[in-house]
């Protein structure tokens, strides 16, 4: 496999190097609001259960969402009896707001977090990081809805988790089972790249960071868990929702118009079989030709459907024409998406007329073939015609992959600067300055201050994109 990684890409996936003793390999983030009652039961539980069987060293974070009961103090005070346990204070609800203020300073290359009712069987932790530990992915999920979870809850939250799954697989193409659960973890590196592309600071958080991540090309784990619903839960459901159903429609929106520059994370990783430089194969031929045939078949299809429908009132050559030309433009569009990773609108309409141009060459092509049919036979089946146009349409074919990929699409990331532009390193924001609530460049892992990120506000990370590996040392990394 490669180990070089271009710049503003994440490095390869590698094991977790060995840790000097005390460093925590693991920071389980456990956000709260008003849950005096729970929180230390749940604590004490969650840190008996990690000294006796995570092999690693660890660190339990309290996250508190600004509690106006006795939540801190008992935070407070369990922090001071428990070295592993630390806690800081949020001054505004969300949970998303607290998961990222706190994965993002923390020093530990794993980040967690799970429920305080801890509904989840503890026995799935272990199986959740393990993965991310080794290498083998980069984030990891409970799933309460693969076959072999078992799960105690009742019908109208089984009905809620199952329709709102099902609506993310409908309306945003997701592959992942349970977005919902409150049973995840992430790659710090991973998470230094992709928490400043996720805006939602609530319940929809979780959502919008595993969108992202499958878009991206990242690698999710999923671990099927034992849940038992927590009757007393104060998740007002209906307002959650709806919060989620707006989420839902501000992905799918930003996805749709390729706002998102996820094409920076889109192939982060040197370790994807895919993205081996093999002998005398040009890079990423194989995924463009699969991508392509895909794009192909189903533009064949479209194109024999439109000429049959156009043959009922036209010629022969006026119902080609016509079909080769809507099936063209829809062609390119996916082509230009799909095969060739090109997002944003950004040349979108130079990209057609050069696809005009390649479909003015197939329409040479099926034209003279139908031509020279009528010359052979003076009134052929409509079948013959079809075959014949199949034909045609399979050496158009190869010669548009041809002229999409060297003269449409072509990639010029390997000499050509500009197109480079994307992977700048530049930090953010190096200019010191005393408002800002989070660390300014992506190696500092200065530990966490009380109140730290309160605001919740997170700034417009496009350039924040320099790898973090676990092993990569700073002199102002603390640990």
């Amino acid at each position: 496999m490669r180990t070089d990684s271009s710049p503003g890409t994440l490095p390869a996936r590698e094991h977790l190097p060995a840790a000097p003793a005390g460093t925590p390999v693991l920071d389980v983030v456990i956000p709260v609001y008003n849950e005096e009652k729970d929180l230390q039961p749940c604590v004490r539980r969650l840190h008996e259960h990690l000294g006796r069987t995570f092999p690693y060293a660890f660190r339990i974070t309290i996250a508190d969402n600004a509690s106006t009961d006795t939540t801190p103090q008992v935070a407070g005070r369990l922090a001071a009896e428990i070295p592993e346990v630390t806690t800081f204070r949020l001054e505004q609800k969300g949970r998303g707001r607290a998961l990222r203020a706190v994965w993002s300073a923390s020093d530990a290359p794993v980040l967690a977090y799970m429920d305080v009712d801890l509904s989840t069987d503890l026995n799935a932790l272990l199986p959740l990081v393990a993965p991310l530990i080794s290498g083998h992915s980069d984030l990891a999920i409970g799933s309460r809805l693969t076959r072999s979870s078992r799960v105690v809850r009742g019908p109208k939250r089984e009905f809620i988790s199952r329709a709102y799954n099902l609506i993310l697989r409908g309306s945003l193409q997701t592959r992942f089972s349970d977005a919902q659960c409150g049973f995840k973890a992430i790659r710090r590196d991973v998470a230094q790249v992709l928490l400043p592309l996720v805006e939602d600071t609530g319940w929809f958080f979780d959502t919008e960071m595993l969108v992202l991540a499958e878009r991206a090309g990242l690698r999710i784990h999923e671990v099927p868990v034992d849940w038992v619903d927590d009757p007393d839960s104060t998740v007002h459901i209906v307002r959650t929702a709806t919060d989620d159903l707006k989420g839902v429609w501000r992905v799918g929106r930003a996805l749709a118009t390729g706002s998102l520059p996820l094409d920076r994370i889109a192939r982060p990783f040197g370790d994807d079989p895919r993205d081996r430089d093999l002998k005398d194969v040009p890079r990423g031929l194989a995924r463009q030709l699969v991508g392509f045939c895909v794009v192909g078949a189903l533009s064949t299809l479209f194109y024999l459907l439109l000429y049959s429908g156009f043959r009922v009132f036209s010629g022969s050559q006026t119902a080609n024409a016509l079909a080769l030309l809507v099936s063209a433009v829809a062609n390119t569009a996916a082509n230009r998406r799909l095969t060739f990773g090109v997002r944003g609108r950004g040349g979108a309409v130079r990209h057609q007329a050069q696809g005009l141009v390649v479909f003015g060459i197939g329409l040479a092509l099926t034209s003279g073939s139908l031509a020279a049919l009528n010359a052979a036979t003076s009134e052929p089946a409509h079948s013959t015609e079809l075959a014949v146009l199949v034909a045609a349409n399979l050496a158009a074919t190869v010669l548009r992959f041809l002229l999409f990929r060297a003269w449409v699409f072509p990639d010029r990331r390997e000499d050509d600067p500009a197109a480079r532009a994307p992977y700048d390193t530049t930090p953010y924001n190096t200019t010191p300055c005393d408002a800002a609530p989070y660390n300014t460049t992506p190696y500092d892992t200065a530990p966490f201050r009380a109140g730290a990120a309160a605001d919740g506000t997170w700034p417009d990370a496009t350039l924040h994109l320099l790898p973090v590996r676990p092993h990569d040392t700073d002199s102002r990394d603390l640990r």
